[in-house]
């Protein structure tokens, strides 16, 4: 396993962080237990969870797993969303008690959607509990979860409150965040990757992307992995992993790691600016919608009509994904508020738009 320092707190992450969203057997937790002992055994000492995640469960899976971990050996990160600084200090007591630690190694301010949040928890408290936690000895690291621009999030670094951050970051958004990783640089603070394989994205049309391989690259998979801790400034990838064979497959990603030449970050750039409108990473932040419209259902089968170039695909991606038909897109109200909380900045009225349609032809 490839280990990486997380610049400002010096430690040592495994290039490869587990993502604990989902569970393939969450209701099992000795089976997710062992999975989570996988890649522990495989390397990983990198462990990020959160209220809610896995039906709010994954916190004890992790916990469960916890139990056999020797402590110094691995790194736990948890999030609080809330603003107040009673609720952030409940929940950290809360997950403490769930992952059977005694403290918190990276302690996440969560869900930064716009900018005037970072105001907001500070006034309310928020960030203040985090940082007499850690005075405590109950949190390690307070570090920031945000899929703000850029711009917003060299911002949020500049307050000054913050050792790190989590980012969505993958081989096809990338030029999207590529401000935030300068700010990450110039602060000296820990960067770790969300989201680097696209949400699925990037392996399910892998023919369409094979443009990500590299000389050395035996798959999109490893690709985008390698794409990720090809940026000095990010310490980890997180992966969200249902089977011992993903894991398998993400460790050996980074066996005998080399960057990818600068020569080859510019030629995919170019490929995504030249062919793709911008996806729809699916953070869910534009919700929710005063019309009810499921957008990021919308946005992802919009995705596939980038990739397929076809209204059919729209068409098929609601029928046998999602359950849904276009024409539910016509709900929308053209209010623009999903646009302003849309991190990527789609023009997600037109898509929408576009979509209602479909029906129409």
């Amino acid at each position: 396993m490839l280990y990486r320092t997380h610049h400002s707190t010096g430690l040592q992450l495994s290039a490869i962080g587990f993502g604990g969203m989902r569970f393939e057997s969450g209701d099992d937790f000795d089976a997710s237990a062992e999975l989570l002992m996988a890649a522990y055994n495989a390397g990983i000492n990198y462990f990020d969870t959160a209220p809610g995640y896995c039906e709010d469960k994954s916190e004890e899976i992790m916990g469960a797993a916890i139990r056999h971990m020797k402590r110094d050996s691995f790194h736990i990160s948890t999030k609080c969303g809330s603003a107040d600084a009673g609720p952030m200090r409940a929940s950290i007591e809360r997950s403490l008690q769930r992952l059977n630690v005694e403290s918190i190694d990276f302690m996440h301010v969560w869900c930064l959607l716009r900018l005037e949040q970072l105001q907001e928890r500070v006034s309310k408290g928020a960030i203040g509990a985090a940082l007499k936690a850690k005075d405590e000895g109950l949190v390690k690291h307070v570090v920031v979860s945000t899929h703000l621009s850029g711009e917003d999030i060299a911002t949020v670094l500049d307050s000054g409150y913050f050792e790190g951050l989590t980012i969505g970051y993958n081989a096809i958004n990338f030029p999207f965040r590529a401000k935030a990783l300068e700010a990450a640089t110039k602060h000296n603070a820990g960067v770790v990757t969300m989201n680097p394989l696209g949400g699925g994205l990037i392996p399910k049309n892998a023919e369409r992307l094979s443009f990500l391989k590299g000389p050395q690259d035996r798959d999109v998979v490893e690709a985008a992995l390698r794409f990720n801790i090809s940026q000095p400034a990010i310490s980890a990838a997180l992966v969200g992993f249902s089977s011992k064979e993903q894991i398998d497959q993400a460790v050996s990603a980074v066996e005998n790691f080399k960057p990818y030449p600068a020569t080859h970050i510019e030629e995919v750039k170019s490929h995504i600016t030249a062919s793709f409108e911008g996806f729809c990473t699916g953070c869910g932040y534009c919700l929710p919608c005063p019309a009810s419209v499921e957008i990021p259902k919308m946005m992802d089968a919009y995705n596939q009509k980038i990739l397929d170039g076809k209204d059919q695909a729209i068409i098929s991606r609601l029928k046998w994904h999602w359950g849904l038909t276009p024409d539910v897109a016509a709900a929308c109200l053209q209010c623009g508020e999903c646009e302003e909380k849309c991190t990527q900045h789609l023009p997600i009225r037109e898509r929408l738009e576009a979509i209602s349609k479909v029906v129409a032809q």
